[in-house]
């Protein structure tokens, strides 16, 4: 038979309201000695807890679920690692679903597969809401915050990287090493890929730069993406590139490689991202770096309703992936 509360009480003395403080974690309620003691008889005697029956009496549960949509880049480990970070020290714990890749039947499919859960809250790494997603959510009454993507919209919580101002900053930063020519490859049409056309537009117009339609290559973020818009840069005369991930980057310094252009040179590349790729790659990327970390720590903050940053800072890390060609005033 397994060991249950009473038991533990009767092993230790101590009353079943004591024992139940202390497995249930409710700190300020008990001393040190008393919760050493029944954490040791528990661990002795082989007790866990009935996490369902709990669940059923309470009608929630101290588990936040993620729902990853899986995107051809590497930023999703940082972001995890925040989470599970803060949701430990607040006593939650953390399940992860997955969505597949803008898959919308994977995606609904995991949304219901939490809310089934009675879970106390959702975050959505990366997802794209349709309209039922959203009803669907709103209508369950369960907390839910979105993660690295900002729906632009006060009345839905979100947390990301200012994906503007990354763009802005990775434009500028080449402006200001002189190059006039500069390409945005690997973006999406989705909120985020937005956001970053328009920071990049943004500071071309400051600059007085006359950017082209054809100077914009979209994308999925992938290593694909960048190894793809290559020849299509060469025949426009680009100098400079902002890459929307790390990952893009790297797959347009491979293809200027095989073409034995010489790098940074010929080509000078900004990564939106700054993970471990920038350090590995060839010639190492200089990045505006997002800090994946915090925004996991934010969006669980937001998610339950503490002080949270919607808009998460990025710093610009140089590397040696950009050349100067002419020096130019900063404005």
């Amino acid at each position: 038979m397994k060991p249950t509360i009473k038991d533990i009480a009767a092993k230790t003395g101590f009353s079943i309201a004591t024992v139940s403080r202390v497995l249930a974690k409710k700190q300020g309620t008990y001393s040190d000695k008393t919760q050493e003691r029944i954490l040791k008889v528990a661990k002795d005697l082989g007790y866990r807890k009935n996490t369902l029956a709990m669940e059923l009496v309470k009608k929630k549960t101290d588990v936040i679920a993620v729902i990853v949509n899986v995107t051809p880049t590497n930023f999703s480990s940082g972001i995890i690692d925040g989470i599970q970070q803060r949701a430990t020290e607040i006593g939650l714990q953390v399940i992860i679903l997955y969505a597949g890749n803008r898959n919308t039947e994977l995606q609904h499919q995991a949304i219901v597969t939490a809310l089934e859960r009675t879970v106390s809250g959702i975050l959505l790494m990366a997802i794209e809401p349709d309209k039922a997603d959203l009803q669907l959510l709103t209508e369950s009454k369960t907390p839910f915050c979105f993660v690295s993507i900002n729906l632009a919209d006060e009345r839905v919580k979100s947390v990301s990287s200012d994906n503007y101002q990354a763009a802005y900053l990775a434009t500028k930063y080449l402006i200001s090493h002189g190059h006039l020519t500069i390409g945005l490859a690997g973006i999406d049409h989705y909120h985020t890929g937005s956001q970053r056309l328009a920071g990049y537009q943004a500071a071309l117009k400051d600059y007085s730069i006359h950017g082209q339609a054809e100077w914009v290559q979209p994308g999925d973020y992938s290593y694909q993406a960048g190894y793809n818009v290559f020849n299509a840069y060469q025949e426009l005369g680009i100098t400079g590139v902002v890459a929307a991930s790390d990952m893009t980057a790297a797959g347009l310094q491979k293809a200027a490689q095989e073409s034995n252009v010489k790098l940074p040179g010929a080509l000078s590349v900004v990564s939106i991202d700054g993970t471990l790729i920038c350090d590995i790659a060839t010639p190492a990327l200089t990045s505006v770096t997002q800090n994946f970390v915090q925004i996991g720590i934010e969006s669980v903050n937001c998610l339950v309703g503490k002080s949270a940053t919607r808009l998460v800072p990025v710093t610009l890390v140089e590397r040696e992936s950009v050349a100067t060609i002419i020096k130019r005033t900063e404005k």
